[in-house]
């Protein structure tokens, strides 16, 4: 029997035949699961090590409409897929409809994506500052203008927007921002249960996925935020009737997530899920981790290994290696170095259950909601924001 945390003691696995598989446009996703975007993490070499623990859509990080029509070489290194990648999903970031008309059809006229995703959730101050990210839904006619941009352009492939509730209690904006994607043709939706103000703080308000359920139903509804533990999915799609969820935060460090969700739910829509098994060894935790830096280190060059470094304290989360190793791994040149440091370690340590519902990487908030002045003042004005609100953000 796998390894369960207190609070998910009585969920039980997927029944047969109690959850479908997520249809966004052509594509027909099972589990129903889905890899969020995150900027400088959900790169080639993570999207595959992931995929090879469990099947899913995975998202790449994001790219800027801008950047890739402008022909900038970070954004078409982040553009392109490995040779195995199928289906080929990009998360797309713009502010205005033109660029997004413009990248949209360059991605598709060149057979570059299978599905592109929208992003409207960016809460960081730097970009609501200027009008873009989360801003935008406040903006509902800029909003569509950049939808039907995009949906207009994309032809076949399906087009799908990820969003947050909205900037702050008084301004939820989830609602209408849902209703805009069906009724432009978006394919499917997706909400991370935070406001901008909450930023990462907190608990993600899971009812407000429900009620999108309730208001879009045409098209998918995907749900998002804190889905620390494969039961979580369950409880999230059981709790909202939402049709699949998107995981973020969770899976950092920990890559197998994927097959946890694969096992509750079951090999097959019309199969029964399982138990997962127990969490990895600290000596399997370092397998996958030496993985995860060759593959980082052919895609990057060198500089692989320094951007792996970020990674190693979410793979050590709950494993007693002590502050010494921690150190060392922040230090680490090469994968020799790597792997060095890591057969100093027992490994046969096992994970501290607890430690699986504590947040990885983004953890801050709540913050004052910074946007441009008099961005409130008229909510019906479709005019883009300035060209500096398009830079490389995080996916909210």
């Amino acid at each position: 029997m796998g390894l369960r945390s207190p609070i998910n003691e009585t969920v039980a696995v997927a029944a047969a035949g109690e959850f479908a598989p997520v249809e966004v446009g052509p594509l027909s996703v099972w589990p129903p699961v889905v890899l969020a975007p995150m900027a400088g993490v959900t790169n080639a070499p993570f999207r595959s090590l992931c995929r090879n623990f469990g099947a899913g859509l995975y998202v790449s990080e994001m790219i800027t409409a801008r950047g890739l029509v402008d022909g900038h070489l970070k954004t078409s290194h982040l553009s392109h897929f490995g040779p195995d990648e199928s289906p080929r999903s990009i998360q797309l970031y713009g502010t205005e409809s033109t660029s997004v008309h413009r990248a949209v059809e360059m991605l598709v006229s060149e057979d570059r994506v299978d599905h592109i995703d929208l992003n409207f959730g960016c809460p960081m101050p730097k970009v609501t500052r200027k009008g873009g990210g989360a801003a935008i839904p406040l903006k509902p006619r800029l909003l569509a203008d950049i939808v039907a941009a995009a949906v207009g352009a994309a032809g076949s492939v399906p087009v799908t927007l990820k969003f947050r509730v909205g900037t702050d209690d008084a301004h939820h904006t989830f609602l209408e921002t849902g209703r805009i994607a069906q009724d432009l043709g978006a394919a499917a939706v997706a909400l991370h249960g935070r406001t901008v103000h909450q930023l990462y703080s907190g608990q993600a308000d899971w009812r407000h996925i429900a009620a999108l359920k309730e208001a879009v139903t045409e098209i998918p509804v995907l749900g998002n935020g804190d889905i620390w533990e494969p039961w979580d999915a369950l409880r999230m799609m059981r709790s909202t009737g939402c049709d699949g969820v998107v995981v973020g935060r969770g899976c950092l460090g920990r890559p197998w997530l994927f097959g946890d969700l694969a096992t509750v739910f079951g090999g097959l829509p019309e199969d029964g899920g399982a138990e997962p098994g127990l969490p990895p060894t600290l000596g399997e935790v370092a397998e996958a981790m030496v993985r995860h830096a060759k593959l980082l280190v052919a895609w990057a060059g060198p500089h692989g290994i320094k951007d792996f470094r970020k990674h190693t304290a979410w793979y050590l989360k709950g494993y007693a290696t002590g502050p010494a190793a921690r150190r060392d791994l922040q230090l680490i040149t090469s994968v020799d170095d790597l792997s060095q440091v890591l057969a100093g370690l027992d490994a046969s340590l096992t994970l501290d259950p607890e430690s699986l519902r504590i947040p990885r990487s983004h953890r801050g908030g709540p913050r004052r909601v910074v946007l441009p002045e008099g961005w409130l003042d008229n909510p019906d004005d479709p005019t883009p924001p300035p060209a500096e609100a398009e830079i490389l953000v995080s996916g909210g």
